[in-house]
């Protein structure tokens, strides 16, 4: 996959671009609008990462000029903190996504590959063609269950065959494709060594030799027969994980920034001592305004959240239109004071706050309320507690804010100024999301019936206004904790190969660890090996059913109170009773409806999620 990434500040581009190319992609820079422009008239690519300040021309213009020519590869854009109008007018630009900087560099990936899967819709997030699968996510390349250990740049050619798979490529559309624009072309024989190294791997595990078939004349493609082989899949072997390689790169990305933040705080020092002597020209504060701007985005991305926030306020008072005056000036100079402090707390090397980064993503808290005095109580005691908080006082607004911010979470006004049937109306909307957005209801009045109809509605919480505004945002917060699913376990048996796939197509996307048996007899090896945190169950299968596992389950002290959803095509009211009879928890029947099983697995995890965290 070929990224532009259009980046004026070289030290985050240069990191963002180590970071992508240790996950197999090809990255280009362009440090302005116009080069970047360039770029994509000569250069085919795959998606494009935009900044929207940069220079000679803005990222929202390259974006209105590239979809106005008739470009449609997906545009990330990577946004200044809390820009909500660059944010919209991007989208309004024709950009598919955005980051918000300083952003997490997993996150970023997360979201080059979710573009990645969008501007093709008919791939799956996993790439197969008959027994190969690659996993663009982990970067691991199975053959029948096989692991085929195989080079970065092998990795890239495979990548581009599965994702163009009706598709021959030349040597040269394949070089196109797969190097740089700022690297010498490698010479046919390189291409023909690759090809050929991955002939020899893919025949090593099972594969024929021309998987990858040379089409005479015009190329290579995958061979088309091969797509119809069925897939033998044992377990998997375990390799090295791709977090590893993650890691080691951004580490190093880390090191090169070291390097070159020294310079920059120089500038701002300049800047301040000289608003300080009354001698602060143009030209040195509109530099040392970008400086700060680069600074903010890159700081936080690496993890340095408390200089990256001093780094945005010092950009602010620079941003000023009119004269600074000598409040300000004070301020900027204990600003740029204690950042030079916080980025020299260990001498040469500044300080590495793993867990700054791994939680660097603000939860967003959408209000919806016109109560002035309730709504300032909550923003204050939200950002005291870390969150990024929207607001909008009607549902209209509401809606629009929900498109452009995607909440984590929505405090609704019962009462909101334009009635209770479209407060109500929303949050039904909210609740039969594909996962739902919880949404809390609060109010000053506390009937029966207005309790009834928050829980028809779907609503998580009935809170009354005279709760203190941080006993509101701790329900806010244990309400959205549950339904964090990334890394949760689900083991799911059926004899059904296509069930499986589809169970596993469907699941994986949201960051579930997915665990699936074909075979009963081996579901206790299983079932120890991967502990899972529900269990998914087909009714009828050959060897054990899925009533004979569930108690299975049951009579075990260590298992008995693992969760067990039942899938099954027979939902007779006999057949239902017995289900229920052997301790299971749900049942859905089939075939299954993808929505459906999601809300139902979603449900079931948060119960656990809530329940373990109840748990002194």
């Amino acid at each position: 996959m070929r990224i532009l990434l259009v980046e004026d500040d070289d030290s985050l581009a240069q990191a963002v671009a180590a970071v992508l190319s240790k996950q197999n992609y090809v990255v280009d820079i362009a440090a302005d609008g116009e080069a970047g422009w360039e770029l994509v008239s000569v250069c085919s690519y795959d998606l494009i990462l935009l900044d929207v300040i940069l220079p000679k021309l803005d990222g929202i213009s390259l974006c209105q000029q590239l979809r106005q020519e008739g470009y449609q590869m997906p545009i990330l854009l990577l946004t200044a903190k809390d820009s909500r109008t660059d944010k919209v007018m991007g989208l309004d630009a024709g950009a598919d996504d955005y980051v918000v900087k300083p952003f997490d560099f997993q996150e970023l990936s997360a979201r080059i590959r979710a573009l990645g899967r969008r501007g093709n819709s008919s791939l799956p997030p996993v790439l197969e063609w008959g027994s190969l699968r690659l996993d663009p996510s982990s970067c691991e390349v199975t053959y029948a269950g096989k692991v085929l250990h195989i080079t970065a740049k092998e990795f890239s050619i495979l990548e581009l065959f599965l994702r163009n798979n009706q598709r021959t490529f030349s040597r040269s559309a394949i070089v196109d494709h797969l190097w740089a624009a700022d690297t010498d072309p490698p010479e046919d024989d390189t291409i023909k060594s690759h090809i050929k190294s991955l002939r020899q791997k893919l025949k090593a595990v099972g594969a024929p030799y021309d998987f990858i078939e040379t089409v005479y004349g015009l190329g290579y493609r995958l061979k088309p027969n091969a797509k119809k082989q069925k897939s033998q899949v044992s377990k998997k072997e375990s390799t090295p994980t791709q977090q590893e390689i993650f890691s080691a790169a951004l580490a190093k990305a880390r090191e090169d920034f070291q390097a070159k933040v020294g310079s920059r705080i120089a500038v701002l020092e300049q800047a301040s001592n000289a608003l300080k002597e009354g001698r602060l020209n143009s030209g040195l504060q509109q530099n040392a305004e970008q400086e700060a701007h680069k600074l903010a985005g890159s700081l936080g991305s690496f993890g340095f959240a408390r200089p990256s926030l001093l780094a945005e306020k010092i950009e602010s008072i620079l941003q000023s239109q009119t004269p600074i005056n000598q409040v300000q000036s004070r301020h900027l100079c204990e600003l740029v004071k204690e950042l030079q402090q916080e980025l020299q707390q260990t001498p040469n090397q500044l300080t590495w706050d793993e867990q700054a980064l791994s939680e660097q993503r603000q939860n967003v808290l959408l209000i919806v309320s016109d109560d002035r005095q309730v709504v300032e109580g909550l923003v204050k005691e939200a950002v005291t507690q870390g969150m990024h908080v929207d607001i909008a006082i009607n549902t209209a607004d509401a809606r629009s804010a929900i498109e452009s911010s995607s909440p984590d979470m929505v405090l609704l006004d019962l009462y909101c100024s334009d009635g209770t049937n479209n407060s109500l109306k929303l949050l039904a909307e909210l609740s039969n999301r594909t996962p739902p957005i919880p949404v809390l209801v609060f109010t000053d009045r506390g009937n029966f019936i207005d309790r009834v109809e928050v829980a028809r509605a779907g609503g998580r919480s009935f809170l009354h206004k005279s709760m203190s505004a941080k006993k509101i945002l701790e329900l806010a917060i244990q309400t959205i904790q549950p339904i964090s699913v990334l890394e949760a376990r689900v083991m799911v048996v059926d004899d059904e190969p296509q069930v499986l796939t589809f169970i596993r197509d469907l699941l994986e996307p949201w960051g579930i660890k997915l665990t699936t048996l074909e075979d009963p007899r081996y579901f206790w090896d299983s079932l120890t090996e991967c502990s899972p945190d529900l269990l998914v169950l087909d009714l009828k299968m050959p060897h054990v059913n899925g009533i004979e596992l569930c108690q299975v389950v049951r009579n075990d002290p260590y298992w008995s109170k693992l969760p067990v959803l039942f899938i099954t095509a027979h939902l007779e009211a006999d057949t239902v009773d017995l289900i229920f009879a052997a301790g299971a928890d749900d049942c859905i029947s089939k075939p299954i409806e993808g929505a459906k099983l999601i809300t139902r697995i979603f449900k079931r995890l948060e119960r656990i999620q809530l329940i373990k965290s109840e748990v002194p």
